[in-house]
């Protein structure tokens, strides 16, 4: 099963500022609320997650990365594991009031409730992605 979401926000904060966050892989790792860890191979970081969902009794490797970087607007990354596969991306826009952000996933799941946890829980992630920041 897939589900693709994408939520729109704005902060309050100039865009080099919330893209030194957001093209971070190692900032974004630690954002996530079921990463227990994290580490960086190269141009890789591996996330180790724990998914509260009764078919997964472990935590599992998701390797990710950035597939397309144009900096200071737009990162696209791609994460792949066991669980679910992960492509996410955030585009910034310098506006009036600070930084137009668009962040968009779309989580392919191969075992059922990963999708369910990802929908339900969206928000809170970008809201940890995004501490520190004003949002609107």
């Amino acid at each position: 099963m897939t589900v693709e979401v994408e939520r729109v926000v704005t902060v309050d904060a100039d865009v080099e500022e919330v893209w030194d966050v957001l093209s971070d892989s190692a900032a974004r790792a630690r954002a996530i609320s079921v990463a227990e860890s994290y580490r960086v191979e190269g141009e890789e970081v591996v996330w180790q997650v724990s998914l509260p969902i009764p078919l997964i009794r472990r935590t599992i490797a998701v390797r990710t990365h950035d597939e397309e970087r144009d900096p200071p607007h737009f990162v696209r990354f791609v994460g792949t594991s066991r669980a679910f596969d992960v492509e996410g991306e955030h585009e910034l826009t310098e506006v009036e009031a600070g930084t137009r952000v668009r962040s968009a996933f779309h989580v392919d799941g191969n075992l059922p409730g990963v999708e369910r946890f990802f929908r339900q829980n969206v928000d809170d992630e970008l809201a940890n992605l995004l501490e520190g920041f004003d949002a609107a």
